[in-house]
């Protein structure tokens, strides 16, 4: 109720001050410039002002005051319609100034109420993505078309405002607990072609709730792409050093795709089993992709080395010392992953266990897996994108994420579109993934 009295208030002064001259012709009283001055500053200083961090984080809240803003400006452009039909039929006799003074004043401050929301809206929000930027930037300037794209608008920044709070209620609630404190810190694992970032995190808003519910988060830091031998190699040393760096004993590692087969090579090969307590896959083809056999053998060894020196050339620029693109993926076929099963066996006293998903259609994914979907599912049926589901499970418990409407990508596995899926909370997954290991003991 009083956020409903705000907005209504709100509105008022806005309807009240772009119709200034116009309500002044009509009731025949002059009113003074310094009222009009007055109501100008009035409503600078109710909607141009950024809000507060309240109980969500400042950003939540600058996005939400964004939408107010422009459900105000639908609600006052609507009034502001009917409003100046019956000005112009009713109020006689209008001059020139007076029609010009109204129609300025409604072009001035309507334009400014709504710019003021949008960029709020477009700065802020993480769900409306490229695609809706785009879509309303272009159909902008399309009569009521634009109404249609606002309102999409709205109501995807409306749903992200308040699953947002429910994330953050939901911490505040279990912040003393610290479900995520595990005795051993975790390690997040990337997959292949991606480096750790600090600028744009591979794992997406994951590593923040980890450590809001109380883990101890590091990364894995190896190459963009080698191979599994020498990512595995690149890994022992990093446990390693974070084992010296904060006398943590042992780690858990969580990787992603050909990250699980560099931590299994570097548990059993490479000497980092005594330092491992746990190991989770997540979307890992332990069995290999049938498709990249397949591609290998039809692309020939002059294309595939063409491509091979472009991406390390890239890699090296990167930050990558010695990139190997043809050794990472021809270590991800099914082929030589079952050379690999058979040579690299599990080391007792460690915990391995496994996670993946599936996608419903190639339309669930991105770029451009919704491209390999075809491709993987006529050669390895189900699949996320990229790996099959038959390849996915190792250890002595797999979890398969399936949804009911969209499916889940091999990258929404890793939060890397920053993507909030119906049916399935990505964040709230690790954590309680996490929290499970604390269950352990690990």
């Amino acid at each position: 109720m009083k956020k409903f009295a705000v907005r209504a208030g709100s509105a008022l002064l806005f309807f009240v001050t772009i119709n200034f001259y116009a309500l002044s012709v009509w009731t025949g009283r002059a009113f003074s410039g310094w009222g009009f001055v007055l109501l100008v500053l009035l409503f600078f200083a109710a909607n141009l002002r950024l809000p507060q961090k309240g109980a969500s984080s400042r950003r939540i809240e600058v996005l939400d005051s964004g939408g107010e803003l422009l459900k105000q400006f639908l609600a006052v452009t609507a009034a502001e319609i009917v409003f100046s039909i019956l000005f112009f039929v009713f109020c006689r006799p209008l001059n020139t100034a007076n029609v010009l003074l109204h129609l300025l004043s409604v072009l001035v401050l309507e334009n400014l109420l709504f710019w003021n929301g949008m960029l709020r809206v477009y700065l802020t929000s993480v769900q409306l993505g490229i695609k809706w930027r785009v879509i309303g930037a272009l159909c902008g300037w399309i009569p009521l078309v634009h109404l249609w794209a606002l309102g999409r608008i709205l109501r995807i920044t409306g749903r992200e405002v308040a699953f947002e709070r429910a994330r953050l209620e939901l911490n505040a609630v279990r912040a003393e607990n610290e479900i995520c404190a595990t005795r051993y810190p975790i390690l997040l694992v990337h997959g292949v072609f991606f480096r750790d970032s600090k600028l744009l995190d591979y794992w997406g808003r994951i590593p923040a709730e980890l450590k809001r519910n109380g883990a101890a988060v590091y990364y894995g830091g190896q190459q963009s792409a080698a191979s599994v031998a020498d990512s595995g190699a690149e890994l022992t040393e990093r446990i390693r050093e974070l084992v010296r760096e904060t006398g943590c004993e042992k780690v858990n590692l969580i990787a992603h795709s050909k990250g699980g087969l560099d931590c299994r090579y570097a548990i059993t090969h490479a000497g980092a089993g005594e330092l491992v307590a746990s190991l989770t896959t997540v979307n890992t083809p332990h069995r290999g992709c049938l498709f990249a056999d397949e591609l290998l053998g039809r692309i020939s060894a002059r294309v595939q080395n063409a491509i091979a020196r472009r991406y390390n050339r890239a890699a090296r620029l990167l930050g990558d010392r010695e990139p190997d693109f043809l050794r990472a993926v021809q270590d991800l076929t099914a082929s030589s992953c079952a050379r690999f099963n058979e040579q690299t066996p599990d080391l007792p006293g460690v915990l391995y266990q496994s996670v993946g998903s599936v996608m419903r259609r190639a339309a669930s994914g991105k770029f451009p897996l919704n491209m390999t979907y075809p491709l993987v599912r006529h050669f390895d049926g189900e699949n996320d994108g990229l790996v099959a589901v038959e390849s996915m499970p190792w250890g002595e418990a797999f979890r398969l994420v399936r949804t009911k409407k969209r499916g889940v990508s091999h990258a929404d596995m890793i939060d890397l579109n920053r993507e909030n899926i119906p049916d399935f909370d990505v964040r709230e997954f690790y954590v309680q993934l996490v929290s499970g290991l604390k269950a352990r003991g690990l």
